[in-house]
């Protein structure tokens, strides 16, 4: 806010509150970890920026790949060179003339000076604390003799800080060919991770074109591939072929036609890659006839079985509009909480484990390779009307981000809710989580037990997650309208 009060543009203030993050929510983002952007200026020009880091130069793992340690750090980190590139972008295209280093002051300044920790952290700090004690590097910065910080305790990272100040100062170049990037490499390496300097002197965030869906009166934008965008706007595109508006929002019918509806859109979920078939059957995937197809194959009583393999990940969402129509949705993430568990040596810096989210089978088409971009479940949205941005939207929460964006979208373009209403309304998660390893239908405790009784009759298996559970994403909204730019967060936490 104080970027945007001060005449910054949504990029630029979506920067300063990315660096930010990486200091308070640890657990969730960080600088050894990537993002996805999505920006559309005031005269409807629409980007994303895939700051997403590359398979390292080393041979195939052997085995399934570790989802902690040293061994799970298979990619570089892109967030720093997504903030670079969308700094640059918002000079050159929006005018913006915030200067790189006030963006990042507000985050060294509470990394050097200390943070309470959020009940966030310390859930998560608890959650792995029997696992955590072992990571490299970890327990000096997050645990206390042994046990994980608590909320409202003190966190200082006067390593962070410095690492934050390097690249205040020397530029972005510096976490990736600087005296910073050689600490990186070398901290990495006493810890067993296979990366030479050249991986990270070899990252840079790929700039494409959104894809686009028209849903309503609105088109709705997400990230290409090898992000699970396609994914959001294949459900979306699926509940285009029904008469939403004339349900009741919350209703057994709404949500078995959201839940139905993202079963089919996971169907073909698992061929997401960095390749050039997955980027050549995407317009397939889209394409009014396949979409009306699969529409006509819901059954309106009858539920559909959920087969699919639950992936883990937890990220942080942010999303700016500013007062000349700009607007930027992004997500951050090192993928796992607190991602591969790994500091880079004397940086302060956790680095992602997002290369878990490759396969070990050579033949697949998200298989590891150097220089190639795992499947992603980052997936930021923006909406538009007449061309124009209307608000931008995004949740945490891997696999259930397209699904509580269905709920989301249907709850504030269907019905017409207020962004508050539909932020606070019951949701569903399918499938498997952290906590809960049935592939159920999980509805949080607020949903109306006779919406219950009628799903479970439909052939829903149902269990139930607390009310405002925040394993049901923790979602945003930004909007621009005549009563200019407003937002609105997730009750959960």
């Amino acid at each position: 806010m104080a970027v945007l009060n001060q005449g910054g543009t949504a990029p630029e203030a979506v920067i300063a509150a990315g660096a930010v993050l990486t200091v308070v929510m640890p657990h969730f983002c960080g600088l050894g970890g990537d993002a996805v952007w999505l920006v559309v200026d005031h005269q409807g020009r629409q980007r994303s920026f895939m700051a997403i880091g590359q398979g390292i130069d080393r041979p195939m793992p052997q085995g399934p790949f570790p989802l902690r340690g040293p061994g799970s750090v298979l990619t570089t980190a892109a967030v720093v060179d997504g903030w670079d590139h969308a700094f640059n972008y918002a000079k050159t295209h929006l005018g913006g003339q915030a200067h790189w280093e006030d963006l990042l002051a507000p985050a060294i300044s509470l990394a050097g000076q200390g943070i309470e920790v959020s009940k966030s952290q310390a859930f998560w700090g608890d959650f792995r604390a029997a696992e955590a004690g072992a990571w490299p590097g970890f327990a000096a910065i997050f645990m206390d003799q042994g046990q994980p910080l608590q909320a409202g305790s003190l966190l200082r990272q006067p390593a962070l800080e410095t690492s934050l100040r390097q690249i205040a100062e020397k530029g972005a170049a510096e976490f990736y060919r600087g005296a910073l990037a050689q600490r990186i490499v070398e901290g990495l390496r006493a810890e067993g991770v296979v990366i030479g300097p050249e991986d990270l002197a070899r990252t840079t965030t790929q700039e494409a074109a959104p894809l686009a869906l028209t849903y309503r009166d609105m088109t709705l934008l997400a990230p290409p591939v090898p992000t699970q965008g396609v994914t959001t706007l294949q459900i979306m595109g699926l509940l285009s072929h029904f008469d939403l508006a004339s349900l009741q929002p919350g209703s057994a019918d709404h949500i078995h036609l959201c839940v139905e509806a993202t079963k089919r859109a996971f169907l073909t979920r698992h061929q997401i890659s960095d390749t050039t078939d997955a980027r050549e059957m995407t317009s397939e995937w889209l394409s009014h006839d396949r979409l009306a197809q699969l529409a006509q194959n819901i059954a309106v009583q009858e539920a559909l079985p959920w087969p699919h393999v639950w992936q883990h990940g937890d990220t942080v969402f942010i999303g700016a509009v500013d007062e000349q129509g700009n607007a930027a949705s992004v997500l951050q993430s090192t993928y796992f909480d607190w991602g591969s568990g790994v500091i880079a040596g004397d940086t302060g810096i956790i680095w992602q484990n997002r290369g878990a989210a490759f396969s070990s089978d050579p033949a697949h088409p998200n298989a590891f390779a150097p220089g190639k971009l795992p499947f992603y479940t980052l997936n930021p949205g923006i909406a538009l009307a007449g061309g124009k941005p209307k608000f931008v939207y995004g949740t945490q929460g891997a696999d259930g981000q397209p699904q509580t964006l269905s709920m989301l979208l249907t709850r504030l373009i269907d019905f017409s809710q207020p962004p508050e209403h539909a932020l606070a309304a019951p949701r569903f998660l399918l499938g498997r989580t952290f906590s809960d390893s049935r592939d159920s239908l999980k509805l949080e405790a607020d949903v109306a037990p006779e919406v219950i009784a009628e799903l479970k009759a439909r052939g829903h298996e149902i269990s139930l997650i607390a009310a405002h559970s925040p394993i049901a994403g923790q979602a945003g909204i930004a909007t621009l309208g005549r009563a200019g730019c407003r937002a609105w967060h997730d009750p959960r936490e």
